[in-house]
C-alpha cells in the first residue's frame, strides 16, 4: 500500500466522510504538494500519533473551528516538537524501520491535520461568504445613501442659492425702487412748490403794480402841494411893493391845482392778501400709504404645479399657494434655457395653459405670476421650472383634396374647392398618436353640420374613405354623436362649435386569445377609450384584432369653413 492509499485508508477507518467522491483531489492535493522535509513534525514514536488517532476516533469533532486542531496539537505539546528541516533521520538516531514507520505516521496525521484544516476553513469560507455578501450588501446600501445624501447636498446647495440669491436681488429691487420714489417724489415736490411760487410772484405783481401808480401819483401830488406851500409863504413874506405880484401869481397857479382832488387808495380788503392752502391729511395720506407700500413675501402666491410634454408643445398647469390671495388673472412667460428674455405665452383667469411650437428634446423656462383682485400691479414671479418635449408635433397629410393646411402642418382647414365634391378624410401624415398621451383637436372655425362629419383616431388610412364612421376607427361627428368601429353610441357629447376642444385619450386594457383552446387565433387588443368635450366624456373599451403601439387621427367634414387645430 502507498502512502496516499494508507492516508485514505486512515481516514475512512476514523469515519471522517472526506473521501467522498469529489473530495478526493483535496486530499491528495494536501498530500502531494508536500514533501518529507516540509512535514517533519516529530513525534516521539507512535504513542503521541495514536493518542491524536484516540481522540479523533471518540468523535470529537472540529466543527468550524479553524484553531481547534492547534488546541490539539498544544495538548500534546509534551509528545511533539520541532527540528530543524535541514537535519535528517540519521540526526534522530532511528533506525530505517523506525523512521521509516515515524515518517508514515508523521505524513498521516499532517494530511489529517491538513485535512481538518481544510474543512474547517471550507466551513468558515461559507460564513466568510455569508459575511462578505453581508458585507458587499453593506458597501453597496453605503454607496447608495451616500449618493442619496449627496443629491440632497446638492439639493440643499441648490436652495441655499435660491434663497441668498432671491434675497439679494429683492434687495436691489427694494433699494432701486425706494430710490426711484424717493427721486421722484423729490422731483414732484419742487416741481409743486415751483409752481405755487410762481403763482404768489404773480398775484403779488398784479397786485403791487396798481398800488406803485397809486404811490407815484401821490407822491406827486404832495411834491405839488409842497411846492405850492413854498410859493405862498414865500409871496406873504415879501415886501409890498412885490406883494401884489406875487399874490396874483401864486392865485393864478393855486386854481391850475385842483386841491380839492384826492387819489383814491383802495381799501384793505379790496387789496389781494396771499396766503397758502395745505392739505395736512396729505402727509397722514401718504404716511399710510408709504407704510403700506410694499410687501415681502417667503414665497410668490402662484407657483407651477406641473409640466406636461405634449406632441409639439408643454401643458403647464399652475395653482396658488396663498390662501390669503385672490388672483384674478394669470401671467404665464417662458425662454429658452440658453436665452435671458422671457416671452409673454398667456394672460387670461386659466390655471393652465398649452404652449405649442417648441423645439423637441429643448430645455425651456417656464414662470408665472398673477394679478389681485383690484390691483393693477403683478404679483412677483414664481420660481422657473425648467420642461420640454421629446415629442414631435402632430401634422397633417399634405396635398389631400378639399383641404388647406397651415405653414406648420398643425391646422387645416376645410376648403370648397374639392374637384370630387364629395367629403374626403384627411389623415395624420404618420401614426404620431401612443397610447398614455392626449391628443387634443380644437375648432377654431366652423361650418355647416352633417352626420357624415368626424373627427377621431384610427389603426389604418385607406385611401377611398370619406368618413372616420367605419371600421378600426373611433371619432366623434360635428352633432355630438360617438362612433366605435363604425356603430353609434347611445352616450353623445355636446355639438361641436367654434372653441369646441376635442380630446381623446387611450391606455391598454388587455391582450387576449380569441380563442382560448387555439392560441394561434387572432388575439384581441382592448383599449380604454376617453373622449371628452366640453364639461362631458365618454368612457368605452375599443376592441381590435391586432396590436397597435400607434394610431393615426383624422378628420373630415362635408361642408368648407371648418378648421380645425391639432396637438
Amino acid at each position: 500500500m502507498d502512502l496516499c492509499d494508507c492516508v485514505k485508508t486512515a481516514l475512512s477507518e476514523l469515519d471522517l466522510n472526506l473521501c467522498k467522491e469529489g473530495e478526493e483531489s483535496v486530499l491528495e492535493r494536501c498530500f502531494q504538494s508536500r514533501n518529507d522535509e516540509e512535514y517533519l513534525l516529530v513525534l516521539e514514536m507512535h504513542d503521541g500519533f495514536l493518542g491524536i488517532l484516540a481522540i479523533l476516533r471518540s468523535r470529537k469533532r472540529l466543527d468550524g473551528d479553524p484553531c481547534a486542531i492547534d488546541r490539539l496539537h498544544q495538548s500534546n505539546s509534551e509528545k511533539i516538537r520541532h527540528i530543524d528541516d535541514r537535519r535528517t533521520p540519521r540526526q534522530l538516531k532511528l533506525n530505517a524501520s523506525q523512521t521509516e514507520l515515524l515518517l508514515l505516521d508523521v505524513r498521516i496525521l499532517c494530511c489529517l491535520w491538513t485535512a481538518f484544516r481544510s474543512v474547517s476553513m471550507d466551513k468558515m469560507s461559507v460564513e466568510a461568504e455569508s459575511l462578505l455578501q453581508e458585507v458587499k450588501e453593506c458597501i453597496e446600501a453605503a454607496q447608495n445613501y451616500r449618493s442619496e445624501l449627496q443629491q440632497r447636498l446638492q439639493g440643499l446647495s441648490q436652495a441655499r442659492k435660491q434663497v441668498r440669491g432671491s434675497s439679494t436681488h429683492t434687495r436691489e429691487v427694494l433699494k432701486r425702487h425706494f430710490q426711484d420714489l424717493q427721486a421722484t417724489l423729490s422731483r414732484l415736490l419742487n416741481e409743486r412748490l415751483n409752481t405755487l411760487l410762481q403763482e404768489v410772484d404773480a398775484i403779488e405783481q398784479d397786485s403791487i403794480n396798481p398800488l406803485d401808480d397809486c404811490q407815484k401819483l401821490i407822491e406827486h401830488g404832495v411834491k405839488m402841494a409842497d411846492d405850492l406851500l413854498r410859493e405862498g409863504e414865500a409871496a406873504i413874506r415879501c415886501g409890498i411893493s412885490d406883494r401884489e405880484d406875487k399874490l396874483c401869481s401864486f392865485a393864478k397857479k393855486a386854481l391850475h391845482i385842483q386841491l380839492d382832488s384826492l387819489p383814491e387808495v383802495p381799501a384793505l380788503v379790496d387789496v389781494p392778501c396771499v396766503s397758502a392752502q395745505l392739505d395736512d391729511s396729505l402727509l397722514c395720506a401718504m404716511q399710510e400709504r408709504v407704510t403700506r407700500h410694499g410687501s415681502v413675501s417667503s414665497h410668490p402666491p402662484v407657483q407651477i404645479e406641473e409640466l406636461v410634454e405634449r406632441a409639439g408643445g408643454v401643458l403647464v398647469r399652475w395653482s396658488k399657494v396663498d390662501e390669503d390671495f385672490y388672483p384674478q388673472e394669470y401671467r404665464l412667460q417662458y425662454r429658452r434655457s440658453s436665452s435671458t428674455h422671457y416671452e409673454d405665452a398667456y394672460v387670461g383667469s386659466e390655471c393652465e395653459f398649452m404652449l405649442l411650437h417648441l423645439d423637441p428634446h429643448t430645455d425651456y423656462l417656464f414662470r408665472v405670476c398673477a394679478r389681485g383682485e383690484g390691483r393693477t400691479e403683478w404679483s412677483p414671479w414664481s420660481v422657473p421650472q425648467t420642461g420640454y418635449t421629446t415629442l414631435t408635433a402632430h401634422e397633417w397629410s399634405a396635398g389631400v383634396d378639399g383641404y388647406i393646411l397651415s405653414s406648420r402642418k398643425n391646422m387645416a382647414l376645410r376648403s370648397d374647392s374639392s374637384s370630387s365634391g364629395s367629403a374626403s378624410v384627411l389623415y395624420s401624415n404618420a401614426p404620431s398618436y401612443f397610447c398614455g398621451q392626449t391628443l387634443t383637436f380644437k375648432i377654431t372655425a366652423a361650418g355647416q353640420m352633417d352626420k357624415r362629419d368626424s373627427l377621431g383616431v384610427c389603426v389604418d388610412k385607406p385611401g377611398n374613405s370619406e368618413s372616420l364612421q367605419r371600421d378600426q376607427a373611433v371619432c366623434i361627428s360635428t352633432n355630438g354623436a360617438v362612433f366605435v368601429n363604425g356603430k353609434e353610441m347611445t352616450n353623445q357629447l355636446p355639438a361641436v362649435t367654434v372653441g369646441s376642444v376635442i380630446t381623446y385619450d387611450m391606455e391598454v386594457v388587455s391582450i387576449i386569445p380569441a380563442n382560448n383552446n387555439n392560441p394561434s387565433d387572432a388575439i384581441s387588443f382592448k383599449l380604454r377609450v376617453t373622449i371628452g368635450s366640453g364639461n362631458r366624456e365618454v368612457v368605452f373599451d375599443w376592441l381590435l384584432d391586432q396590436v397597435v403601439d400607434c394610431l393615426f387621427f383624422g378628420c373630415s367634414f362635408t361642408n368648407p369653413g371648418w378648421k380645425v387645430l391639432v396637438f
